[in-house]
This record gives C-alpha cells, structure tokens and sequence, in this order.
C-alpha cells in the first residue's frame, strides 16, 4: 500500500507507470546460486532506469526471500555521492519491505497496549534500532550480514504496527461497502469473531490483519 500511495503522489496514478519497478525475489532472483549474475542484472537494470528517469521508484518486496549478498550491489546508488555517469542517483526512492522484526515490532506492542498506551503513542525511535539489528542478523534474509545496513545508508525503518480488532472491522466494512452492503452489520461481527488473534488469553491483534478479509466477505455474502 504504501508503494501504490508513493507512485500515485509521485506520478498522479497508481503502479503502472512505468517509473515505479517492483522486484520479488521468488520471480525475479529465485536461485541462490545465480547471485552474481543477478547483480550485474540488478545494477544493469537500475542505472538503466535512473538514466531514463531519475525519480524512479524501487519496491523490493519480500526481502526476507531474498538471497543474501544480492541487494549490497545497491550501495553506490545508496551511498554518498550524488552525481555518477552525470545521473543524480540520489533522486530516487527505494523501498525494502520485509517481515523480519516483526517478533520485536508485535512485542513492543504488546508491552505499551499492558502498559495503557494507545498504539499512536508508539514512537518510531523505540524501534528503529531493534529492526535494524533484527534484520541484519537474522539469516536467510536478503538485509542478511548487509553492507547497506552496516554504513547505515537505510534513511529510516518503518514499523508496522500489528492490526487490532477494529482496524479488522474497518478492512470488512470497507469490503461490505465496495459490494453495496455498508448496511451488513451481522457480516461484521461474524468475520471479526471467526478472525484468530493474539495473544490467546487478550486476543488483541490479529494473526494475519486484513489480508483474509476479502475472501472472508465473498464467502458470507
């Protein structure tokens, strides 16, 4: 979601403007051992791009897929300089969502919600540092032992904050609404109810957020 809001505020429509590249890993880089040719892939096809357009937006998406070693090939256009081959590298976004830190992200959570803070008194700073680290040193994943995390070149870390129930109740509502059925008050309350959320004994966060919503919709309606 926030690629698509990023290409629509950049470019004024959503994702199929040609400036805005998404990568996943299982499509485009699904064999380890074909690292290095995927660098020089990467790098061929990123230069390319920026010469084209220096605005361009990169999504890699799934980078907890992603085989380690790959995306470091990235550090010239993250690093200091800003003019290579009379391109202005640093125009560009680059975007590297992930689930890894998520264990550090649901228990901070956790720990404010017990400790009677709203999730909007979360501050990012309190997280920051622990996904940093929770993504370099956790193994198979592409942030793996990484240079781009190592010389701090990530700008910021964006936590994720685990969905509660009435966000759920929101994402169905949302649903209900785009079918004419804003009304289904009863759909409501039978989707969030059969909804899994943690921990077991509070049942305050949802297992899987608002991905299962949509099915969930058609299959009561």
């Amino acid at each position: 979601m926030v690629s698509w809001l990023l290409g629509r505020y950049l470019y004024g429509s959503a994702m199929i403007i040609p400036h805005v590249h998404r990568f996943i890993p299982t499509l485009h880089f699904p064999y380890p051992h074909r690292v290095p040719q995927y660098k020089k892939e990467l790098k061929a096809w990123v230069e390319g791009n920026l010469t084209a357009c220096a605005r361009s937006v990169f999504v890699f998406d799934e980078m907890d897929k992603m085989p380690p070693g790959l995306i470091d090939v990235l550090v010239p256009f993250l690093g200091s300089s800003h003019v290579v081959y009379q391109t202005n590298y640093r125009k560009a976004i680059y975007v590297f969502i992930s689930t890894a830190g998520e264990e550090q992200i649901n228990r901070l959570a956790l720990e404010a919600r017990r400790a009677g803070r709203d999730r909007e008194e979360i501050r990012l700073e309190e997280l920051e540092d622990a996904i940093a680290q929770a993504v370099f040193n956790k193994s198979c994943n592409g942030f793996y032992h990484s240079e781009i995390i190592q010389e701090k070149l990530v700008d910021c870390f964006v936590p994720f904050l685990p969905l509660t129930r009435r966000h759920v109740e929101r994402c169905v509502r949302r649903e209900l609404c785009l079918r004419g059925q804003c009304h289904r008050h009863d759909i409501i309350e039978a989707i969030t109810g059969a909804m899994t959320f943690s921990p077991e004994r509070e049942r305050l966060f949802s297992h899987s957020g608002c991905k299962t919503v949509p099915a969930k919709v058609n299959y009561y309606l």
